[in-house]
């Protein structure tokens, strides 16, 4: 039996069985607030489904997804380091050092930092006493 032949029946036959497993031990307790449409596990109120979110966690998102590619674009240089030759390690310094660079500026320019609302929001309290 080849390995692809093995693979093409040893998937779906471990997917079936998993799922067994799951329908046979895992609890089964339906109920009202669980079986309805979820909106972020309650229902609600009134004024409180369009509050205005930070920008700083898009931020936070876009530097995942730059420095996400970047491990992408990095890895074929990797796996063929040998033959790429100086031409290619100098292409992939440059490469990394815009990217370093980019990120010191906005450490710099404190992009990244989250203000807290709970510090905030302490802070006015000792002062209304």
């Amino acid at each position: 039996m080849s390995s692809t032949t093995f693979f093409f029946l040893f998937i779906p036959l471990l997917s079936f069985v998993l799922l067994a497993v799951n329908l046979v031990f895992a609890p089964h307790n339906p109920y009202q607030e669980k079986d309805s449409a979820f909106e972020c596990g309650f229902s609600s109120f009134l004024g409180q489904n369009r509050t205005q979110f930070s920008i700083s966690f898009f931020i936070f998102a876009l530097l995942f997804l730059l420095f996400d590619l970047e491990i992408l674009l990095v890895y074929p240089y990797l796996v063929s380091a040998y033959t790429n030759g100086v031409y290619g390690l100098t292409i992939m310094l440059v490469f990394l050092l815009a990217l370093t660079l980019g990120f010191a500026f906005e450490l710099g320019k404190k992009a990244l930092s989250i203000d807290s609302r709970q510090i905030l929001n302490d802070s006015n309290k000792q002062f209304n006493l």
